[in-house]
């Protein structure tokens, strides 16, 4: 009995094969970005300012004012919506960039180990000595 590597499994996939067949590259990439990409970029590292930096702030506004409530529930909420703007960026900037790189990055990994993940190796049973 022969048992195919994980590798060989994924290198099956249809979204491998057709990256393989395609000769999928970075190609894509060298256009012009689109502005729904640009603002998506934007709001992604407009995240990072309202993640930690803003709740450092509201930290140092909190002690200043005598209210420690308004970092503990401030806090927490700011650092979920700097997660809601970094997700709502990867919608509109990752569309344009993230298949071609997946496309890409498959077809490349097949290519430099997929010789190794295609062949089939013997699946040994208890009984035999290996």
């Amino acid at each position: 009995m022969k048992r195919m590597t994980l590798l060989g499994k994924i290198a099956r996939t249809e979204f491998v094969r057709s990256a393989m067949q395609d000769k999928a590259n970075l190609s894509e990439l060298k256009q012009r970005p689109t502005a729904r990409t640009c603002i998506g970029i934007s709001l992604m590292g407009f995240s990072y300012i309202i993640g930690w930096p803003a709740i450092v702030a509201l930290g140092f506004v909190s002690v200043q004012v005598q209210e420690p409530w308004l970092v503990a529930i401030g806090g927490p909420l700011l650092y979920g919506l700097s997660h809601l703007v970094f997700a709502l960026g990867m919608v509109l900037a990752g569309t344009q960039y993230t298949r071609p790189f997946l496309r890409w990055a498959a077809r490349r990994a097949v290519e430099k180990w997929g010789n190794a993940g295609l062949q089939e190796t013997p699946v040994h049973t208890r009984d035999e000595k290996r």
